[in-house]
């Protein structure tokens, strides 16, 4: 049974305070939350006995335990005492790359039923939502680069949210920012991963000599995966940087899907080879999975 206000007034005005909280939240915090929320999963501390506040689990006492630490009510139920041990939840620093460049601006569908968003906008709300999920589970999430280092609580989040709301660098594609990445922590790279791969390449190997684990996300659009270009066509970069005009666009199809799967499989060798996982995540398919493939990722990678 509920209770009604018995004060209009004051159920209006808890009201526009409510409204008022909510408008203030960055956008793309919201849009995470929402997707955050969409996947269930448990708590993301390792399981391990130590100093925590979650219960783990009863164990026979043993010499050498202190009495402060026996569960005398479970020991009362039989002939021997029990020690009740608390979870260790070892907080770890996660290291966020989210590609700014003006490649990740592109989608095939602008406009219409089948309107889709860029890849920026999808890469950074996966970022984000992973954030969301971990600061829950007690971990401290940041971004590569000093302007937000890894840190717990929901203040970081909103932190997060207002630099990832940021607009696009000018630079056709992106290099992956590795300062401010600590030996033995954890990164994720989320990219189109379009542009030269040898910056990449030694960030990768740079990493992995200080032990950092992590997953890098390939983001694509479908059209980009498709090459439905036919006739004359201008193909241009986002930053205007490069172009190339061709009377025959479907006579490229083949040898662009060719170079595609190449580069993906560079890709996949180079997380391979320095101890990474790889995916590929295109912006028509539902973010769900990708955020869930992710999780599960850096869960393997521990």
């Amino acid at each position: 049974m509920t209770a009604l206000p018995d004060n209009p007034t004051r159920a209006l005005g808890l009201r526009r305070e409510a409204e008022f909280a909510a408008s203030a939240l960055p956008p793309l915090l919201v849009a995470a939350e929402h997707l955050a929320a969409t996947v269930q999963m448990g708590a993301h501390g390792r399981r391990r006995a130590g100093t925590g506040e979650e219960f783990w689990q009863y164990r026979p006492a043993h010499a050498g335990d202190e009495l402060r630490f026996v569960d005398w009510r479970r020991s009362a139920r039989s002939d021997s005492q029990y020690v009740r041990e608390r979870e260790w939840q070892l907080a770890q620093s996660v290291h966020l790359w989210v590609d700014d460049a003006a490649s990740m601006s592109f989608t095939g569908a602008e406009s219409g039923r089948d309107a889709r968003a860029t890849k920026s906008e999808r890469a950074r709300l996966l970022a984000l939502a992973l954030a969301v999920l971990m600061v829950r589970g007690g971990e401290r999430v940041g971004l590569t680069g000093m302007m937000a280092p890894p840190r717990p609580g929901r203040a970081q989040l909103m932190t997060l949210a207002g630099l990832l709301s940021r607009d696009e660098s000018g630079q056709d594609y992106g290099v992956p920012q590795t300062a401010g990445i600590s030996a033995q922590a954890r990164a994720v790279f989320l990219s189109d991963f379009l542009g030269d791969l040898g910056a990449l390449e030694i960030a990768l190997g740079q990493l992995a000599d200080r032990g950092v684990q992590g997953v890098m996300m390939q983001v694509l659009d479908p059209d980009e995966e498709a090459f439905p270009y036919d006739g004359r066509t201008i193909f241009q970069s986002m930053a205007g940087g490069l172009v190339h005009e061709t009377r025959k666009a479907g006579d490229l199809r083949g040898r662009y899907l060719e170079r595609l799967a190449e580069r993906r499989d560079r890709l996949a060798t180079m997380a391979r080879n320095a101890g990474w996982q790889f995916s590929t995540h295109h912006t028509g398919d539902p973010a769900q999975a990708a955020l869930l493939w992710l999780y599960s990722a850096l869960e393997r990678g521990r």
